[in-house]
């Protein structure tokens, strides 16, 4: 995978968000993607991070060798919302994409879903209901970073945000911006999400690491973490208010499970 980019010593990132160079990024799917979230926060790998996501801790119910994860949950649905039932039983790292895997279409977004893993619930703009396991955060983790371009983007940060300072700053900073930021054209025309790697997991938070290909941009990855609350996964900001963190171009597929296909490396 290749090294993310120094931010410099320019004063670039002192700026106010929507006037960062890295902010206004030439390709398009990275605006579609990235633009509410206020990001584009590229480290070095030998920078400490200073894009104020909270520091996930090691969890404490980390895989066995056997890739299952002990005191997680089962396939009870108690405590989820009203008609949300799903089968936690897998913890499991996931090595490949689920098996029902599916693609649906939201404005110029292509989203892997599941109806195994989720969203079961599409009630626009909200798709909710996800399993209580690792893909059920993979799979929201793409689909809600995608549901705040909308008029009613403040009605899915109350739902679909967990609760705290991250979600406090995305809701001031977006709230500057036009109430519609919707895309339009064909489908996947400004880039597909092409798979994912799990970079830390626990019953009550996780972090996922997105590669999308955008069209003579190549690979590109971004950072989302979710939360569970209320019986859900919500998609848990930056202190800073961003949606994802560390974009970065990467040289390839290696070290990624594939949608459609298996770990590529």
């Amino acid at each position: 995978m290749a090294s993310r980019g120094s931010r410099g010593n320019s004063g670039e990132w002192e700026k106010p968000f929507w006037q960062q160079r890295g902010w206004l990024i030439s390709a398009v799917f990275l605006l579609s993607m990235f633009l509410i979230g206020g990001l584009v926060l590229i480290t070095d790998d030998d920078t400490p991070d200073k894009s104020g996501q909270p520091e996930l801790s090691t969890p404490t119910t980390g895989s066995t060798a056997s890739g299952k994860a002990s005191g997680q949950p089962s396939g009870a649905t108690e405590g989820r919302p009203t008609g949300c039932s799903t089968d936690d039983r897998d913890q499991s790292i996931p090595k490949q994409s689920p098996a029902d895997l599916k693609w649906k279409q939201s404005h110029t977004d292509l989203l892997p879903v599941s109806d195994s893993a989720g969203p079961r619930t599409y009630d626009e703009p909200f798709w909710t209901c996800y399993a209580h396991t690792p893909m059920g955060a993979v799979l929201a983790a793409h689909s809600i970073s995608t549901r705040f371009t909308g008029p009613r983007w403040r009605e899915v940060a109350d739902r679909q945000m967990a609760r705290g300072a991250g979600r406090d700053e995305f809701v001031k900073r977006r709230g500057a911006l036009p109430a519609d930021q919707t895309k339009k054209g064909a489908p996947g025309s400004e880039g597909t999400y092409a798979g994912f790697s799990i970079l830390s997991y626990s019953p009550t938070q996780a972090t996922v690491m997105l590669l999308l290909q955008v069209p003579e941009k190549g690979y590109v990855t971004g950072t989302a973490s979710v939360a569970w609350e209320d019986g859900d996964w919500k998609l848990r900001p930056t202190l800073a208010g961003s949606l994802l963190e560390g974009v970065a171009s990467v040289g390839g597929t290696d070290g990624f499970v594939l949608w459609g296909g298996s770990n590529a490396g």
